[in-house]
């Protein structure tokens, strides 16, 4: 007899290609939408107003990002108790978490990558308008410090956020899960009224 095991066969995944359709025309709605929100407020707005909205995208991004860690690093566990205690958003938050693959590439790449995106390009359009405005200032400097700014932001915000979603995951994932089952409960409670 030899003391030889047999190794198990390893599994070969096919990629899913419809979740990757799913993320390509996800994507190109998304970005297509907030693109067209951003730079409509964008050309109605002031210089201080415009530099909020960026905030805001950058802010977005960041958001997302720490769903999308969140959901990765969450234990199910709390929420099965939660879910004997018929709390209704456990049944969200589990959802969450066993989709936690899918959850943070939608989160991180998706979401985040287009607030990426869109906030680098609005910043170019404060540049230029600043620019229109004060045809004497420096664009080599101005795009310099808008971008570099943006960028800081962006990376600053979501080192942040990684720390706080690493450290409140289930915090997170339980805000997260509140927010889903609000929505899908809504018609509902509208039928009820």
């Amino acid at each position: 007899m030899s003391n030889t095991k047999k190794k198990p066969a390893l599994r070969r995944s096919d990629p899913d290609y419809r979740w990757i359709l799913f993320i390509f025309f996800s994507t190109v709605l998304i970005s297509a939408v907030m693109s067209l929100v951003s730079s409509r407020l964008l050309g109605h707005s002031g210089i201080a107003v415009s530099c909020m909205i960026v905030v805001c995208i950058i802010m977005l991004g960041i958001v997302f990002d720490i769903i999308g860690i969140a959901v990765t690093r969450a234990d199910e566990a709390p929420f099965h108790a939660m879910a004997s205690r018929k709390i209704p958003e456990a049944a969200d938050a589990i959802m969450l978490i066993r989709n936690a693959g899918r959850v943070s590439s939608f989160c991180n790449d998706v979401i985040g990558d287009i607030c990426g995106v869109i906030s680098g390009a609005a910043s170019a359009a404060i540049v230029a308008r600043i620019l229109i405005l004060r045809p004497d200032g420096s664009e080599l400097w101005l795009n310099l410090v808008f971008s570099a700014l943006v960028a800081g932001l962006t990376v600053g915000g979501k080192a942040f956020g990684k720390t706080f979603a690493i450290q409140s995951s289930t915090n997170v994932v339980r805000s997260t899960a509140r927010i889903l089952c609000f929505f899908r409960t809504l018609r509902k409670r509208l039928r009820r009224k």
